[in-house]
């Protein structure tokens, strides 16, 4: 994408500078992170070891602390109205970059009195997933929209490089073609009169008209609709931390790691949980009373806990 936008737009990148093309996979790394850090000859063109820190600050893969997620945290907690407990100004105001032994590698580091902060960031992490990205109607209506979009997909055909046509299943396959996957398409669908598209019609009308499949129960660990929910620290079942360096005022050239139990008894013993989530396409009541009751054998049958219904599971 990166490269399309470039090319398609005549970017120039010299008289700014920048060396080609080393600086555009800089730019490429920056974005996508580093995979293999910890590799035995460093394989990246962009910058040297002695600067591989750089890579820390727009994707960072090796803590999941970065500026990406200090964006995304100021901006969706404004617009929810939550409140965002971690500072970004006052981490980015104790970072340092030091050399680790370990790896032999720059990193960013915090000071130590920060640990809190830094968890502080991942909880709010997982707040706006329970309570925004993972919430159970917006997953219903993420379903609801890629069920229609399958449904269409054969029958809207996007033009791609070269005027060859996509579908919307390959287009991501050509990038001219991909970036008019805009909410046009949704547009387009809700708007047809083509008996092609009526099946996808409706389902989005649905959405619009907020006739969506009901929620049934939440499970923790088929013809029923279901969505697997994983809440965590971003870093699947790991504490992030444990990946964090930090230094301290006395010695602020090196760089440790701290413990779970050296900040706090009341931190998660556990970083991540799975969830279940069951939905259903009929919506009368009796059909409702009906799915659930099967639901209810269904977890006694597995010796599973009983399912969450309505108020009492996760937003």
């Amino acid at each position: 994408m990166f490269d399309h936008l470039v090319k398609s737009t005549n970017l120039e990148m010299e008289p700014y500078g920048l060396i080609l093309p080393e600086d555009m996979d800089f730019i490429k790394k920056l974005i996508e992170g580093l995979s293999d850090p910890n590799a035995v000859q460093w394989p990246y063109n962009g910058r040297s070891m002695e600067k591989s820190f750089l890579y820390e600050i727009v994707a960072n893969k090796t803590n999941g602390i970065d500026v990406d997620k200090f964006e995304y945290f100021a901006r969706d907690c404004y617009h929810l109205g939550m409140k965002n407990n971690f500072d970004h100004l006052r981490f980015i105001q104790f970072a340092r970059v030091i050399k680790v032994e370990k790896d032999g590698l720059n990193h960013i580091c915090s000071r130590d009195k920060e640990v809190g902060n830094l968890y502080d960031m991942f909880y709010t992490r997982n707040c706006l997933h329970r309570r925004a990205y993972q919430h159970r109607v917006n997953k219903i209506i993420e379903y609801m929209i890629a069920e229609a979009f399958v449904k269409a997909d054969e029958h809207i055909k996007i033009e791609g490089s070269g005027g060859k046509e996509f579908t919307l299943s390959t287009a991501i396959g050509d990038m001219e073609a991909y970036t008019k996957l805009t909410d046009h398409v949704f547009e387009q669908i809700l708007n047809s009169s083509s008996a092609d598209l009526a099946e996808a019609k409706e389902i989005l009308e649905k959405i619009i008209s907020r006739k969506h499949y009901k929620f049934l129960c939440e499970i923790k660990p088929e013809p029923i609709p279901t969505k697997v929910s994983t809440f965590d620290y971003g870093m699947k079942d790991k504490d992030p931390i444990k990946n964090v360096y930090f230094y301290n005022k006395i010695n602020p050239d090196i760089a440790f790691k701290i413990t779970k139990d050296q900040v706090s008894k009341l931190l998660p013993a556990c970083f991540s949980e799975q969830l279940i989530r069951v939905y259903s396409k009929k919506t009368d009541d009796q059909s409702l009373k009906a799915a659930r009751q099967n639901l209810d054998q269904w977890c006694e049958d597995k010796g599973l806990p009983n399912p969450q219904y309505g108020d009492t599971a996760t937003p």
